[in-house]
């Protein structure tokens, strides 16, 4: 019997770790093609063989998702498998249908099917939107865990943009590690600030390899989510982040709501420079999908390193680019710590674009006056120079660092700069503490 033909629709994460834990075995099955989207320059590659397994001598090509309707007719594809995260549910509407006009079934797999399950006590950080601040609330659990004496292990939901095979099981403790790894700004934006509060982090594209390397040295794993994607790994505590800046998305934007659903705690965040009536809202709606959750609340105070940069000053505010793009989010910690620290006037960057930079405001043209920081690639990060440099000539006076990163490591300013900082301030009870209590107890009485 021929084996059952599929297309996984990707953004290099999700659709290789459905490959790897549904497919790669499975003589049933045949994966034609990824597809890529939300990411730039993650197609025209492919799966290596040396990834893919014994069936596939060739590896799978990576294509387009612009090609889905090709693929589907030329290779008689079956099935159309969802394998990335943060679209709006009309996104994943117009997805399926052109699945289904081309003449193939469109699946969604379950949040569970794909799970790896560990032999240590897992506490997984997601989210309903990219960019509501679980990056933040990981470092805050990291330091809890380190604090009650346990060794944590975090693994980071994937970013492999460069060689597949080399990135199959990545380890992070140190600069050296980053640059061995010649990582992206954005995977720096993830794994540096971990790294700095003496964190050991775990990434790459084969995520059961990449749990047995982090069990091997650690008490507790800590699944540090990306986007709004579900857990790889069956956690002990669900921990999901909304956002009160963006009312209503808990409940719109897949899998955002399956997280939301499925959370044992629902930390709201940003509650300092939210409206009351949205955070209410918010919180009316988690009550609704999932009354059964222990809710979290918590500021995130944004402190910029030295406001005097920025006080009376025509600045840019710099932000990460993932919130800012496929995120939803017109603004982020630059261009608040900016506003707060009593900058003249917040600039904005078109003007001053230069190469992919203006692709990037076409395709996100609800995108704010700020400036992501876009470095998937070396010719990115050339360009957000080159724009800076543009903007310093056009009469900019300084710029707020909204990424997590010491981005002038990477990108020499030509203004004068500060960063913009923020971490997670839980207010009121219950805290963390209380809620990660379990897992310490249960790592405490796992054997090592």
């Amino acid at each position: 019997m021929e084996p059952h033909r599929i297309v996984v629709l990707g953004a290099a994460g999700r659709d290789f770790h459905l490959f790897n834990t549904l497919y790669r075995s499975n003589p049933h099955v045949e994966v034609v093609a990824f597809t890529a989207q939300q990411i730039p320059h993650i197609d025209d590659r492919r799966y290596p063989p040396e990834l893919a397994g014994d069936a596939y001598p060739e590896g799978i090509p990576i294509v387009p998702e612009d090609a889905l309707e090709d693929l589907v007719v030329e290779h008689e594809v079956e099935t159309v498998v969802l394998g990335y995260s943060d679209l709006a549910y009309a996104d994943v509407g117009h997805l399926a249908a052109r699945a289904t006009a081309a003449g193939a079934d469109f699946v969604i797999p379950d949040a569970w099917s794909s799970m790896v399950e560990s032999n240590k006590p897992v506490v997984a950080v997601c989210a309903v939107r990219t960019g509501v601040g679980k990056s933040q609330t990981s470092r805050a659990v990291a330091r809890l865990l380190r604090d009650a004496g346990l060794r944590v292990g975090i693994v980071r939901h994937p970013m492999p943009y460069g060689d597949l095979v080399k990135q199959r099981v990545q380890r992070f403790a140190s600069e050296a590690d980053l640059v061995a790894h010649d990582v992206t700004i954005e995977e720096r934006e993830e794994y540096e600030p971990h790294i700095a509060a003496g964190s050991v982090v775990f990434a790459g594209v084969d995520y059961e390899a990449i749990l047995e390397a982090a069990e091997a040295e650690a008490d507790v794993i800590l699944w540090d989510g990306g986007n709004n994607d579900t857990p790889f790994y069956v956690p002990d505590v669900w921990i999901t982040l909304v956002d009160p800046h963006r009312p209503g998305h808990e409940t719109a934007y897949y899998p955002g709501e399956t997280n939301l659903r499925l959370a044992d705690v629902v930390l709201i965040n940003k509650i300092d420079t939210a409206d009351a009536a949205d955070v209410a809202a918010v919180l009316e709606r988690v009550d609704a999908v999932n009354p059964d959750a222990v809710v979290v609340r918590a500021a995130s105070p944004i402190t910029p390193d030295d406001p005097s940069v920025l006080t009376g000053k025509r600045v840019v505010a710099v932000e990460d680019g993932p919130t800012c793009t496929h995120g939803g989010m017109p603004y982020g910690a630059g261009l608040l710590g900016a506003r707060a620290a009593g900058a003249a006037e917040i600039v904005d960057p078109r003007p001053y674009l230069v190469g992919e930079l203006r692709d990037t405001f076409e395709r996100y043209p609800d995108l704010g006056p700020i400036l992501p920081a876009m470095g998937y690639g070396a010719q990115q990060v050339a360009d957000l120079q080159a724009t800076l440099e543009r903007a310093a000539e056009g009469g900019v006076e300084a710029v707020a660092v909204g990424t997590p990163i010491d981005l002038d490591h990477l990108v020499p300013m030509p203004l004068p700069s500060t960063r913009c900082r923020y971490e997670l301030a839980v207010e009121g009870s219950p805290t963390l503490a209380d809620v990660l209590a379990p897992v310490i107890n249960l790592a405490r009485s796992t054997p090592r």
